[in-house]
């Protein structure tokens, strides 16, 4: 009977309860989109690796010394006499020598192909029969003069075989002929050029040297012949299995790919936690109109346990219907995402189905739970009452329990950002999540004073309307607080955001003001290097007094990886104001400069001996000269240029400080005409530098933004929700009104200005969490950078109108409703 029942209730309430599916949906949506996406990606680089090693049985390469160094092979590269030893080792089969490094090209237009931050830009050496690529047209590179280029750049910049094209690498650009295209695969809009080998070595590496050397089997096994190869090679180098190599690359992949999931399913189940609260008003209000037909239900015989098992039969329906509706918007959705990644079929795989549903579904019950509770409590004997109504507690529990987890919240937020317990990033996470649930829960108490704060101008301005919309924002504060605690989440981590995005977007203009003290810097726009020869042509500009090159580079400090940057003290120095507490701003032929965090961490002082291992394995004993003030700019450690160059095989200048004797437009014109030939390389001053910090920022902010718009629209989704079953609960009040004479128009703009009201109260709570959140974060954050919190006033006040608007909107079909009832029906209404 029960189960009749529950269907039956479904039909009845389709409206209400497809709106509380939206907010499954929606949520779903994120999730199951998130895991085909990546899903799909994790395949395509499988496929990718698959392909390119499928006939890798060996590979030879230099041992890398520091975590984490992606350059290690550049750094230490393979002797060409390896390859001559390999080809001796019985079961080696074609060993070929790659060399890999970046090569972009230039397009018609004078700009680089896929450049700036775009996908990486490759250049390799072509080897006839390696099989690594396929030549789609035309032929193999060979001498200094000829490229190939990968299919999908030659289309981008209209380039066919027998064009000339100009190349960019770290050293002077060069002008070569096509004469092959090449088919890479699926590499997410990679550019590749291949060159012949010698051309690789000298553009891309050093002459004599390899990147790796990879080889088949005659018949060995991987292991075997891996154990023979490594037997002939010198100290320093190492023989790796196909195998190993493939998973290597693909278990990076999957530790981006996984770091992604996790990122985008944090904000996936930030819209599930505000749905969660949709769906328990949604259900609650339900619940509550229903109470007179659920009594006559107990009347007749339903037992407490029925009624619960009712009312959760229709959570279960809404869940299953809202999270295969969401699976399919999910698929939908990573199909629009790889659709701007390349041409693939999406991989579907039971993680995203199965979580889907249980995502769904879940959270669908746990948040009707309570109000199915509830539903099984009402006494039979109330079915005799025409003023039927559940009963409601009191806040004192409510406000106790919110209280206390506001005040232990906050104290795991304190002690996280204080660094400490285990993991801080837990505490955090777990604290504000805390401190969100008991400031909901403290939302009825203090919407009461704040909304009547809110609604008191338009309860002046529009006369009985306003006041009316002020009642019934005040009437059920538990109803008002849910629906506003949507919006609340969603608005409070916007804030925050935007007070981080804020507040970095100052911190990094105060620190280029204190620190930057160069006219000008020259860095390359994305991937690769700097040639040597840049130097020299700039400090030739007229105008320019010296321009000095500055490296950057990884080594090993007591077991642990550690950046240094290194070139000239004296103009080091100069250009980034740096303040030096002890000892001299001098390196000389075995020095090292280092900020005071680094010295007083490691216990060095003056002339303290530090033995630093380089990426090519050697180890140099490097004497402190001097310590310095913190710099953001410059960073820990200063060590001579010629240290640098005794320890990396092809030396790339980072950035080239720039000096000149005047920094008039002028200047900066001809510096930049003396570039005109590297495409690759932009020319900053202090003011550039900022402006570009400040779109780094304002894109990463904005990406942030995006993604947490979806819990603010299945918030508005709940306003809608709320707004529409208010109005069917006071459907008789409604027609009373009608009755004595309130005109439709007014009857809209009552039920607009309480949505408004409910909208503005959840923006103002959001917001008010969110800079405190904010702040707090900063401070936290205030000796690695983020110096100066800064509160983004103007895009507060921005969101507050939007909140507004969202009122507006989310009342539009509930006033059209309420206006277009019959007075007599609305009246007879019980």
């Amino acid at each position: 009977m029960m189960g009749k029942v529950t269907l039956r209730n479904l039909a009845a309430h389709k409206i209400r309860l497809v709106l509380t599916a939206v907010a499954v949906i929606l949520g779903v949506a994120f999730v199951a989109g998130t895991l085909i996406f990546t899903d799909t990606m994790n395949r395509q680089f499988d496929d990718l690796f698959d392909d390119i090693g499928k006939n890798v049985a060996v590979d030879v390469r230099a041992q890398k010394v520091v975590d984490a160094d992606d350059d290690g092979a550049a750094a230490r590269p393979v002797p060409a006499s390896v390859l001559e030893k390999v080809k001796a080792v019985p079961g080696v089969k074609n060993p070929v020598g790659n060399v890999n490094g970046y090569a972009a090209v230039v397009g018609r237009d004078g700009k680089l192909i896929g450049g700036g931050q775009g996908p990486p830009q490759l250049g390799t050496s072509w080897t006839p029969g390696s099989g690594t690529y396929d030549m789609k047209s035309g032929r193999a590179p060979n001498g200094p003069a000829e490229v190939a280029l990968d299919t999908g750049t030659a289309e981008k910049g209209r380039f066919a075989v027998g064009d000339t094209v100009k190349i960019v690498t770290a050293g002077p650009p060069q002008r070569m002929r096509v004469v092959g295209l090449i088919d890479i695969g699926n590499m997410m809009g990679a550019t590749v050029t291949a060159f012949d080998t010698p051309t690789a070595q000298r553009l891309l590496l050093k002459p004599g040297y390899f990147s790796d050397i990879e080889m088949g089997t005659t018949g060995p096994g991987e292991a075997e012949l891996r154990d023979r190869v490594a037997k002939v090679l010198p100290a320093g180098m190492e023989a790796v299995t196909g195998e190993k190599l493939r998973e290597e690359s693909k278990s990076d992949v999957a530790e981006f790919m996984g770091f992604f999931r996790t990122f985008l399913l944090v904000f996936a189940l930030i819209s599930i936690f505000v749905g969660a609260f949709i769906i328990f008003n949604t259900f609650s209000m339900l619940v509550a109109q229903r109470t007179r037909e659920l009594a006559l239900l107990r009347a007749i015989g339903a037992g407490r346990p029925q009624v619960t098992r009712a009312v959760i039969g229709e959570a279960v329906a809404v869940g299953f219907v809202g999270s295969t509706f969401g699976l399919a918007a999910g698929a939908g959705l990573a199909a629009l995402l790889q659709s701007q990644m390349g041409d693939a079929s999406l991989v579907f795989t039971a993680t995203p189905v199965v979580s889907s549903y249980a995502i769904g579904i879940l959270v669908t019950v746990a948040s009707a739970y309570f109000p199915a509770r509830r539903a099984a409590k009402i006494p039979p004997v109330a079915a005799m009452r025409d003023d039927v109504a559940l009963p409601q507690r009191s806040l004192r529990i409510r406000v106790a329990l919110g209280g206390l987890l506001v005040l232990i919240g906050a104290a795991l937020v304190g002690v996280g950002l204080g660094g400490g317990g285990g993991n801080p990033v837990a505490l955090v996470g777990v604290g504000a999540f805390l401190v969100f649930i008991g400031i909901a829960m403290l939302a009825p108490v203090i919407s009461v004073p704040v909304v009547r704060v809110l609604s008191a101008p338009f309860a002046k301005v529009l006369g009985t309307p306003g006041r009316l919309a002020q009642q019934n924002a005040l009437r059920n504060p538990r109803r008002t607080a849910a629906t506003a605690a949507a919006l609340m989440i969603g608005l409070a981590l916007i804030t925050v955001v935007n007070v981080m995005g804020a507040s970095m977007r100052t911190s990094i203009e105060s620190q280029v003001d204190k620190q930057f003290g160069a006219d000008y810097l020259i860095q390359p726009d994305g991937g690769g290097g700097i040639g040597e020869e840049v130097a020299k042509k700039v400090a030739g500009t007229p105008g320019v007094d010296d321009a000095t090159p500055m490296f950057a580079g990884d080594a090993k400090i007591n077991g642990r990886k550690a950046s240094y940057i290194a070139g000239s003290a004296a103009t080091i120095k100069s250009a980034a104001k740096l303040e030096v507490k002890s000892g001299t701003a001098t390196l000389g032929r075995d020095g090292m400069m280092v900020d005071e965090d680094s010295a007083k961490k490691q216990k060095w002082t003056v002339g303290s001996n530090v033995p630093v291992q380089f990426t090519d394995g050697r180890t140099q004993i490097l004497k402190v000269t001097g310590i310095y003030a913190k710099s953001d700019i410059i960073g820990p450690r200063v060590i001579p240029e010629s240290v640098y160059r005794a320890h990396t095989a092809r030396p790339e200048v980072d950035v080239v400080i720039v000096n000149a004797a005047s920094t008039d437009a002028a200047t900066k014109t001809a510096i930049e005409s003396t570039l005109k030939d590297y495409p690759n390389l932009k020319v900053s001053d202090q003011a550039a530098l900022k402006k570009d910090a400040r779109k780094q920022v304002d894109a990463f902010v904005s990406f942030l933004t995006i993604l947490l718009v979806m819990s603010v629209i299945i918030a508005a989704v709940g306003v809608v929700n709320t707004l529409a079953l208010s109005v069917i609960e006071r459907t008789r009040e409604i027609g009373l009104l009608r009755a004595i004479g309130i005109s439709r128009r007014q009857l809209r703009r009552m039920i607009r200005v309480e949505s408004i009201v409910i909208a503005v109260f959840g923006a103002v709570l959001g917001m008010g969490i969110g800079v405190a959140f904010g702040a707090a974060v900063q401070q936290s954050l205030k000796d690695d950078g983020l110096s100066e919190l800064a509160v983004p006033y103007g895009t507060l006040v921005a969101y507050l109108l939007v909140a507004a608007v969202i009122g507006v909107l989310a009342a539009l079909w509930p006033a059209w409703r309420a206006g277009r009832m019959d007075v007599l029906k609305a009246i007879s209404s019980e």
